[in-house]
């Protein structure tokens, strides 16, 4: 006998046929959610992207200006990989406050309906 557990199959179908899943994901607040986080997200990783790429590529291509004293034995090339640190941060710290004010409050209304659904349906 298998003690495996499904998790699917303790939900109840919807009315019209799709499962619950289905019933959110096509659900007009669960779209504008996606919006919201793909307006944040693509943008800021494209940008991410675009900073490491020219980083890697002034390592590979322009050591002359990476290897340009700034003070002391910290040059160019030292305060750009640095700045991929701080800018790693920085991106982080601004999605979680994002999400915070942003994503957080529409997730958990979200699945607040789901679950009554889910309740209604047993």
């Amino acid at each position: 006998m298998s003690t495996t557990h499904d998790p699917h199959r303790d939900q109840a179908p919807v009315p019209d046929g799709q499962t619950t899943w289905e019933e959110v994901q096509s659900s007009p607040e669960f779209q504008a959610m996606r919006r919201s986080f793909r307006r944040f997200v693509f943008p800021m990783t494209v940008a991410f992207l675009v900073w490491y790429f020219l980083y890697v590529l002034l390592a590979a291509y322009a050591t002359d200006f990476f290897a340009t004293p700034v003070f002391g034995n910290v040059n160019v090339g030292i305060l750009f990989g640095l700045g991929q640190f701080v800018s790693t941060a920085a991106i982080t710290i601004a999605y979680v406050r994002w999400a915070n004010r942003s994503l957080d409050e529409k997730a958990a209304e979200i699945g607040a309906k789901v679950r009554l659904t889910e309740e209604g349906h047993r």
